[in-house]
């Protein structure tokens, strides 16, 4: 078989302005395809994404040409495979289950989100991605991790921080300058935690690791705080933004929506239609083939799971934000081992508090100018701004 086609045109700022036409044509004419831009072979399509996924003994995400490593300054779990991957993952897993979210949490999420909608006034023009999406993240987020004492703007930067170091794909040396004072304020703040989550045990993460009976050592400990803070912070801001915009550029589809209190749908199209997380590598354990290319032993591969959650194979019209569909076998939570650890935390947090919380409290909510949301990513993607009128 031969080796994937190359593409020598696309490279990082394309990608991160607007991957989906992009997306659209590879999918059509290369859904597997060497982008030399990237030093990546992309997979565009849902099966060979899903594939790739679920087969974790031929594809690793132990990929040494990541700048994940580099930007977390640790070997982080989601580099890791099997039983090492299993046990870090379990060490904070117990802080995640939907008991202890019902038993310890639910209560708080929906008191910061009524206390931060609160701030905001009837008839104001405000940034909802500034003002709500990503502060009440940050805010429900140190309260899971057990990061007493952190603020909302410290938080989201070291949110945004990791996730611009992790998404690197350029290697610019001034990103994980970045990421070095991130990491270092974070290991700060962690390392004045310990005592006092050991002296007062409860529910979260933080406190369950290091008071675990066999406890991961705190090199891991802190990697596992840092993932959880990228992800933690991203994926519910974007995917809350993405959905209010869809929401409100499709006003018959908001009403059906509150007709039928399918706020759960309406998140699960939301990041569907734009994957918070849209890429991830694995590396190439064994000579293989996909889509009908020789994939070589040593290759990185890209699963692109914005396009699979796209794939005209499984979605119509999926272009376009369409809450109401028979089936949305999306992939933005990923599948396999990796599957992310927090999708049920952000379908609680967004899909059934945050979402359904704004709309009940402005229910005549406009977007004056949707061209004037922009967007941007590509590792990881969702608006960066969402102005609104709270009428």
């Amino acid at each position: 078989m031969p080796l994937a086609p190359v593409n020598t045109d696309v490279g990082m700022n394309q990608l991160t302005r607007d991957p989906y036409p992009i997306y659209r044509r590879m999918r059509r004419d290369t859904p597997v395809v060497r982008v030399e831009g990237v030093k990546r072979t992309f997979l565009t399509k849902a099966a060979h994404t899903k594939r790739v996924k679920d087969t974790p003994e031929l594809f690793s995400s132990n990929d040494p040409n990541t700048p994940m490593q580099p930007a977390f300054r640790a070997h982080t779990l989601m580099r890791k495979d099997g039983d090492e991957h299993r046990r870090e993952r379990m060490a904070m897993q117990m802080a995640y289950t939907p008991k202890v979210i019902k038993a310890n949490w639910a209560q708080i999420y929906r008191d910061i989100t009524d206390e931060y909608l609160s701030r905001l006034k009837k008839g104001d023009t405000v940034d909802l991605f500034r003002e709500i999406c990503g502060p009440v993240s940050a805010r429900i987020l140190v309260h899971i991790l057990g990061l007493d004492g952190a603020t909302d703007e410290q938080m989201m930067r070291w949110s945004q921080e990791l996730i611009d170091g992790a998404g690197n794909f350029g290697w610019d040396p001034e990103l994980f300058r970045i990421t070095e004072r991130a990491n270092d304020e974070m290991d700060a703040h962690f390392g004045s935690l310990i005592d006092h989550h050991k002296a007062n045990p409860n529910a979260s993460a933080l406190s369950l690791m290091v008071n675990a009976e066999n406890p991961i050592p705190d090199s891991q400990i802190y990697a596992n705080m840092k993932i959880a803070i990228g992800g933690g912070i991203n994926e519910p801001r974007d995917a809350m933004a993405t959905i209010i915009y869809g929401l409100l550029t499709s006003p018959e589809q908001l009403e059906e929506v509150r007709r039928q209190e399918a706020w759960g749908m309406a998140f699960e199209e939301g990041v569907r239609w734009v994957a918070p997380i849209q890429a991830s590598s694995r590396l190439v354990l064994e000579d293989t083939e996909i889509g009908g290319f020789d994939i070589p032993k040593g290759d990185t591969v890209m699963t692109i799971q914005a396009s699979a959650n796209r794939d005209e194979d499984l979605f119509e019209d999926g272009e376009n934000f369409v809450v109401f569909r028979d089936k949305n076998p999306h992939q933005a939570f990923g599948s396999g081992p990796h599957h992310c650890a927090g999708a049920h935390i952000a379908r609680r947090t967004v899909g059934e508090i945050m979402i359904p919380a704004l709309f009940d409290r402005f229910p005549n909510m406009r977007l004056p100018d949707p061209d004037a949301v922009r967007w941007r990513g590509f590792g990881f993607r969702g608006p960066v701004n969402l102005p609104v009128s709270l009428n």
